[in-house]
């Protein structure tokens, strides 16, 4: 008796430890909402009848989710009763990679993890920088539907082709020759190039090409080995994984868009398309002016990242400085700065933001302004709890006795190792500098209207929520994508980041 429930703890331990488990459970259940979604937009009820195109989708991805839920129930049962996976299983996850036809990527990221026995964090950072370039292929792709494309469109689908085929040839590289804390030197080639196309705005290429650099070059380094087990925990994090990939993709398709998108399309008027309904040409249908809600969400994704990482970088600067200068010294220097924040800390932030674009006018750099100059307090606030609590190690004093200034105390051996929770606060509150984004160019004090950016857009559709409420549900959806896809990575952050969580 003491034996079987001794054995079935084990079982449930390695279900909960087993990464290709908790992936295919979350893949398929991600899979079913997008099936569902699928299934409600099919149907047409001003004709009575199903569009034909998203009929055809829903059934593709009803039959791709129902062999991820047999490949969940397979995992299940091999763990169960052999304690690992059969090989037989992991060859199934073969056939679930061409549901990368479809786009769908919450079953492609599970079924890649499913065929590779040993995963390397590299492997993984691979598999997503793949996905990445293949969603924004796609994306891009569907301008083929519209009317004319940009002059440059077809010089830059042949060029993202080429990175995606070189994207794939760096998975095999990875599945077949990195392993765990090992990458051979000979790989040094592929980081070059690998980092030129991250020019295409790809950060998982970008973060990759570094990571093997580093991996190959400082391999006895012992803080480079504390990153490894960080960059393991958060790549074996399905939901912080997924988050970034989304992050990735706009900022991809964000700097793709430069050549495969047409910025006429989102901002010249066309009165012969005015509130078109959704279809293959307008994919999200058209606005009161006749321009491509599409396009327009595409190029909006730019404005709202630019302006929520450039809000949330800035107050980490200054903020983190202030916070540095004030736990080290303390005393009077303590006082004088805490005090002054705290007086701009006793002012709400949208207010405040609302004040200096009133005084300095709407554009975006004041909006960047407006917003940074709020959220300094708190950064400063975090920053200097991390020193008070970092200045008392043993390894300060030892500067101090070598003879280091206080410059290079602060800026060289503490703030380094006070760094851990200011990423994953900035990381947490990017989501909320993207909120006040759209906010604040919903009231007006933003964004100049004429800039497509998602608070504009989500301003414009509110007045046709009753007639075409796809003008308002959109933008609102890429809003609450992207602040969620910034918490689930701050959340990754903090979990990869947390010696406790071993």
């Amino acid at each position: 008796m003491v034996n079987s429930s001794a054995a079935r703890r084990e079982t449930q331990l390695k279900l909960k430890t087993s990464q290709e488990y908790r992936q295919a459970g979350f893949a398929w259940v991600g899979s079913l909402i997008v099936t569902l979604a699928l299934l409600m937009s099919s149907y047409d009820w001003e004709t009575q009848a199903i569009k034909p195109y998203v009929g055809v989708a829903c059934i593709i991805y009803g039959v791709f989710t129902l062999l991820q839920v047999l490949l969940t129930l397979l995992i299940r049962r091999d763990i169960r009763v052999r304690g690992e996976i059969h090989g037989v299983t992991r060859a199934l996850g073969y056939i679930q990679i061409l549901s990368l036809v479809t786009g769908n990527l919450f079953l492609v990221p599970a079924a890649f993890q499913l065929i590779q026995k040993r995963k390397s964090p590299e492997y993984t950072l691979a598999v997503y920088t793949l996905l990445t370039q293949i969603a924004v292929i796609g994306i891009s792709a569907i301008n083929l539907y519209k009317p004319y494309v940009a002059d440059t469109f077809l010089t830059g689908m042949f060029i993202l082709l080429a990175v995606a085929a070189f994207d794939l040839f760096l998975v095999v590289l990875t599945a077949r020759f990195v392993r765990r804390r090992q990458v051979p030197r000979r790989l040094a080639w592929v980081a070059y190039p690998l980092l030129l196309t991250s020019l295409t705005g790809n950060l998982f290429a970008l973060a990759l090409g570094i990571i093997l650099l580093v991996r190959i070059r400082e391999r006895d380094n012992p803080a480079v080995a504390g990153w490894e087990d960080v960059l393991e925990r958060l790549t074996r994090n399905t939901t912080a994984m997924l988050g970034l990939l989304f992050i990735a993709f706009l900022f991809s398709i964000s700097v793709c868009s430069y050549v495969t998108f047409d910025y006429g399309m989102a901002v010249d008027n066309n009165y012969s398309l005015i509130l078109q309904p959704p279809s293959l040409a307008y994919p999200l249908g058209t606005d009161n002016f006749g321009r491509c809600l599409f396009t327009r969400i595409i190029f909006g994704a730019r404005i709202s990242l630019i302006v929520g990482v450039m809000s949330t970088v800035l107050p980490l600067l200054l903020g983190g400085t202030l916070g540095a200068i004030s736990g080290y010294y303390g005393r009077y220097t303590d006082n004088i700065i805490m005090r002054a924040l705290d007086v701009l800390y006793a002012i709400p932030g949208i207010l405040l933001a609302i004040a200096i674009i009133a005084a300095f006018g709407a554009n975006t750099v004041n909006l960047i302004l407006a917003l940074s100059v709020g959220a300094i307090p708190t950064y400063a606030r975090t920053m200097r709890a991390n020193v008070l609590q970092v200045s008392t190690y043993e390894f300060v004093d030892a500067a101090r006795a070598f003879g280091s200034s206080n410059a290079a105390i602060i800026f060289k051996h503490i703030v380094p190792n006070s760094l851990a929770p200011m990423i994953v606060k900035s990381t947490l509150t990017i989501g909320g500098a993207v909120i006040s984004t759209s906010s604040l160019s919903f009231l007006g004090l933003g964004i100049e209207p004429h800039i497509p950016e998602w608070g504009n857009i989500l301003k414009l559709g509110s007045t046709y929520l009753e007639t075409n409420s796809y003008l308002a549900i959109f933008p609102g959806l890429a809003i609450i994508a992207l602040v969620l896809s910034f918490n689930f990575l701050g959340d990754g952050l903090r979990d990869a980041l947390d010696p406790k969580m071993d």
